[in-house]
């Protein structure tokens, strides 16, 4: 049972069950109308106490139901509310630790509450698209005040409980506990005492039955619209939530009610809203790999080895420090040793400033580096990752050497973007050790990383991965072995459509204007200005010997040709100055490709906005898809954690595979016919990859 129940003495103790938050799922709703029922029905009963076991009161819905018939299945949460507050004996909610969602609208239904110090109380739907849907925003303006609630309700941001006890006009805790541990205790002595203050019959208190009005309410609320306006641009929930707060005050409790409920409805069907539930759902899936269960039990990891001091190293290590592990940073000069601590500290010291961070902290991290020189100062690490240059005969000297240094059982990772781990592993005489950690640039700031899992790879080493990436806050994603793994290997696709845009007429600001006005965070010409456009040229090289066939612009060899490889040198797609990021358009870029179209023989056509989102966007998915069906990625979820959390894909909607689903993937593989057909373009790319082709065919999503 997910809602058990048991008597103390004259008291019935209801205690919600559903690891790991106490989840108000069908059987726990059932769990607790069944144990209202029974104890209404005893003479024996006095008093009715709820509270949750283990580390939660209740965090709210219960995400494994979500977008499945048991989560509006009867009795839903506003039955179980009206349950509770139609009981004839006292109702006390005995919160704690977390008190979330519904499980706060379901203790504002109680007819008293007693909370435990450090308990977190929050209406976090707004994170979700949502606004609260069984009278969070009816009762809580009414326990603690129009504005205090509305704050709570637009931010989603839990507040200690002692802070809203110490409110001074609030009616949501009755009591405040001595500690948690007394919490049960004196929930049930209250609900003894009250008991026997309504022994006679006389009506018990119900937050519906309070007063809420705002003394300038409508000025208030023209305020707080404007405010959240400005914030919040593209998410609707927010400036719903001031819509119901207000109705609060302005209708009858009923009525505000079923207005509630409409907006939460509506809201339910948003684009945004899908987008921001499927995120909650797939970064907690990402976590999760089918083979690796509960019984893996993951590696200690009690000191770091950094292998390189460079921009990506000195990220790396910092993660590592801020989470306070012990790291030991090696270069082969001590000229680069001093230059990757200076960034460091000037890092953290630039942090100090901002007062992000206190004195005390900066030390204690920087105490925990050590740098050196030698790598034999490695033969105690548990964990070793190498930041060096992204080149196999660099890579190899250094796992030849960590093969002979490291512990046995030591874990040697790799933080390539492109190449091959399982290559990597086979210059040591443990490949089931290695594995591939990929942090994006600044690793420091970043919250992708990107697991790569070789063939050899071990379970316990994926389990320490996903873990530690937990600790250093970070999303992990799993990615099998192939060139580029998951983001890269799709970034190119996107990249090369962006360079036959150019040849057919678009300009790099129209192409980078029509992105971000889709939501990305810049462009494709801004992003590689700002990754370095040596890069991509690099991998084109290779790419003209490998795969001959693979059709690209010529437009950014010419541009690396003038050795404009972007920020770095000052200029790239746009011209900078000196100490200043700003993009701005160049003569000669435009000059340049318009030589180019001659050359070619291309006459420029007048080209879309539409056109430019749809292609970039497409090849992701197309490319997306083929991942899918090689294996590379397990599911359409985790190809849009990496989009979200590694190239500033935007959050509302969804990742690029959850935006192709909304879309349609019938009308997304209509498009791609389309553009098959397009000679400046590449046909064979655009024949949608099997997968997808299937899923439009049958009308499902990837998702």
């Amino acid at each position: 049972m997910t809602a058990e129940y048991r008597l103390h003495g004259d008291v019935a103790v209801i205690t919600l069950n559903n690891p790991p938050v106490n989840g108000l799922g069908y059987d726990t709703r059932v769990g607790i109308t069944n144990g209202l029922e029974k104890a209404n029905a005893d003479a024996a009963v006095k008093a009715i106490v709820i509270t949750g076991a283990g580390r939660a009161f209740s965090g709210g819905a219960d995400i494994r139901e979500f977008n499945s018939p048991k989560a509006s299945q009867e009795p839903n949460l506003l039955s179980v509310i009206g349950a509770i507050e139609h009981s004839a004996k006292p109702v006390v909610a005995a919160i704690h630790s977390v008190c979330m969602g519904g499980g706060l609208e379901l203790a504002l239904g109680a007819h008293y509450r007693v909370a435990a110090p450090g308990a977190k109380v929050a209406l976090p739907e707004v994170k979700l698209g949502l606004i609260p849907g069984a009278g969070g925003t009816v009762r809580l303006p009414r326990a603690l005040g129009v504005e205090t609630a509305l704050n709570m309700i637009v931010s989603g941001e839990p507040v200690n409980s002692e802070l809203l006890a110490g409110l001074p006009e609030q009616k949501l805790f009755d009591k405040m506990a001595a500690s948690p541990e007394a919490l049960l205790d004196e929930a049930v002595a209250l609900a003894k005492e009250m008991a026997a203050k309504h022994a006679d019959g006389s009506p018990l208190p119900l937050v519906r039955n309070l007063a809420v009005k705002h003394p300038n309410g409508d000025a208030y609320f023209q305020f707080a619209r404007n405010m959240v306006k400005g914030m919040v641009k593209n998410f609707p929930a927010p400036l719903k939530c001031v819509d119901a707060v207000e109705n609060a005050t302005k209708y009858k409790f009923d009525e505000a009610l079923a207005k509630e409920r409409e907006i939460f409805i509506a809201l339910m069907q948003t684009p945004e809203s899908k987008s921001l539930r499927h995120i909650f759902a797939a970064e907690r899936a990402a976590s999760k790999i089918a083979d690796v269960g509960d019984d893996v039990k993951p590696r200690e990891v009690k000191k770091v080895g950094v292998i390189g001091a460079g921009t990506m190293g000195g990220g790396i290590a910092m993660n590592f420090l801020n989470a306070g592990i012990p790291v030991t940073i090696l270069e082969t000069k001590q000229e680069a040793l001093d230059r990757g601590l200076a960034t460091i500290r000037k890092n953290y010291e630039s942090q100090l400033k901002r007062g992000k961070l206190k004195q005390d902290k900066y030390d204690q991290r920087m105490a925990l580096l050590t740098p050196t020189l030698a790598y034999d100062d490695l033969k105690d690490a548990d964990l070793i990752i190498e930041a060096v240059f992204e080149e196999m005969g660099v890579k190899e000297q250094v796992f030849k050497k960590l093969d002979e240094v490291a512990k046995p059982g030591a874990i040697l990772a790799s933080n390539t973007s492109t190449l091959d781990v399982d290559q990597i592993a086979a210059f040591t005489q443990r490949p089931q050790d290695v594995v591939g950690m990929h942090f994006f640039s600044p690793a420091n700031v970043m919250k992708l990383l990107e697991v790569v899992r070789g063939k050899a790879t071990a379970k316990d080493v994926l389990a320490t991965v996903m873990q530690i990436a937990k600790k250093i806050k970070k999303t992990a994603v799993v990615s099998g072995v192939c060139d580029g793994f998951i983001g890269n290997r799709m970034i190119e696709r996107y990249s090369q459509q962006a360079g036959f845009l150019l040849d057919e007429g678009a300009t790099p600001q129209q192409v980078d204007k029509a992105m971000e006005k889709f939501g990305m965070a810049m462009g494709p010409f801004r992003m590689g200005d700002l990754a370095g456009n040596d890069i991509g040229w690099a991998i084109r090289k290779r790419r003209y010997v490998e795969k001959p066939d693979m059709k690209y612009s010529k437009t950014a060899d010419l541009l690396c040709e003038l050795g404009r490889f972007g920020q770095k040198t000052g200029a790239g797609w746009y011209d900078y100055q000196p100490g200043k990021r700003d993009a701005i358009p160049s003569k000669l870029v435009e000059d340049m490709i318009e030589k180019h179209r001659q050359d070619q023989g291309i006459t420029p056509r007048k080209i879309s906005d539409q056109e430019i989102v749809d292609r970039l966007v497409y090849a992701l998915v197309n490319e997306g898809a083929h991942i899918l069906e090689d294996g590379i990625a397990s599911k359409a979820g985790d190809i849009d954690m990496v989009y979200l959390t590694g190239y500033g894909f935007p959050i509302w909607r969804g990742g690029p595979m959850q935006y192709a689903d909304q879309v349609g993937l019938f009308n997304v593989a209509e498009s791609m016919k389309r553009f098959a057909k397009n000679p400046r373009d590449d046909a064979a790319f655009w024949q949608p990859a099997p997968l997808l082709a299937k899923l439009a065919a049958e009308g499902k999503t990837f998702n």
